[in-house]
């Protein structure tokens, strides 16, 4: 029998090198520099006497240990989490450190709306928050790495109970000379999908806005892909095409100082912004809590 149990630091280094593949980037996951989390993985290996990380230049490949170890290490870390939960902040909702995932079509237009309100009502919350598209989101959620996450719906949420916050309606944005005659809402079917602007692969945007217009199966030519929501624009106004932008970046003032027009895309085009965490989380009362908090701060002038 081993005399010393793995440390939950050196679970952390071993989970964020197989989210990451590398060392690096792991070690930037985790705050540390590239040696220490070295040093504390191969710590980890002589602990348990085997070896769970094949290394060389270019790839970091677990061994089939590794994996079956790592599979393990994220169940820990989860309950320990938990284990966490039940006390964060004693008797005081929504004090102590909150793990908050938000997508990039949120975070830059909600959070600040909203943020001033949520340290205004809760003080001694210490938020962390943390950017990520919704695949390694809600993943990093699952495997106990964040405490929660503002995402956009739909998007498959297995073993998760979601909040949602509001409906967040979508726009085409066009050039004003694009469309001589715009009518106040535009007709899904009225746009042309060889002249729309999406986001890269991986966006749950691109994915909703598509079913938005009817088009779920699209797949947009790779010169007509853009980064963020601010890219798409850019290239609206370059003239490349036309675009769909969520109600929430327009109020955020996205189009603000362009000559582009917004139009309101007819019938239920739209996503609802939600917020998700952990199915029998001991901090869903805290959660919806923070959910009606950031309802509040929206409503505010």
């Amino acid at each position: 029998m081993t005399a010393y149990q793995p440390t939950l630091k050196q679970l952390q280094y071993l989970t964020a090198l197989h989210i990451h593949g590398h060392f690096g980037r792991a070690a930037e996951a985790c705050f540390v520099t590239q040696s220490t989390l070295s040093a504390g993985l191969a710590e980890l290996e002589s602990l348990l006497g085997v070896r769970l990380v094949e290394r060389n230049r270019r790839v970091v490949r677990f061994t089939p240990m590794g994996e079956r170890v790592v599979a393990k290490a994220y169940d820990v870390l989860r309950e320990a989490d938990d284990l966490v939960g039940l006390t964060v902040g004693g008797d005081k909702p929504l004090a102590g450190p909150l793990r908050l995932g938000v997508i990039p079509t949120i975070a830059p237009y909600l959070l600040p709306r909203v943020m001033g309100h949520v340290r205004g009502q809760w003080p001694e919350l210490k938020l962390q928050l943390r950017e990520e598209m919704s695949g390694p989101a809600t993943e990093a959620l699952a495997r106990g790495m964040l405490d929660a996450v503002l995402l956009a719906l739909p998007w498959e949420t297995p073993g998760l109970s979601v909040m949602p916050l509001f409906e967040d309606p979508f726009f085409l944005v066009f050039r004003a000379g694009d469309l001589p005659d715009p009518p106040p809402a535009v007709a899904p079917a009225s746009i042309d999908p060889h002249n729309l602007l999406l986001l890269e692969d991986g966006h749950c945007l691109k994915d909703q806005a598509l079913s938005a217009c009817g088009k779920p199966e699209l797949r947009a030519d790779p010169a007509h892909r853009g980064t963020s929501l601010v890219t798409l624009v850019e290239m609206v106004a370059g003239g490349l095409g036309q675009t769909l932008v969520p109600k929430l970046a327009l109020d955020a003032g996205l189009i603000a100082h362009t000559r582009l027009i917004a139009r309101p895309v007819a019938g239920n085009a739209s996503r609802t912004v939600a917020l998700a965490w952990r199915q029998g989380s001991p901090r869903e009362a805290e959660f919806r809590l923070l959910g009606d908090t950031i309802l509040a701060g929206l409503a505010l002038p």
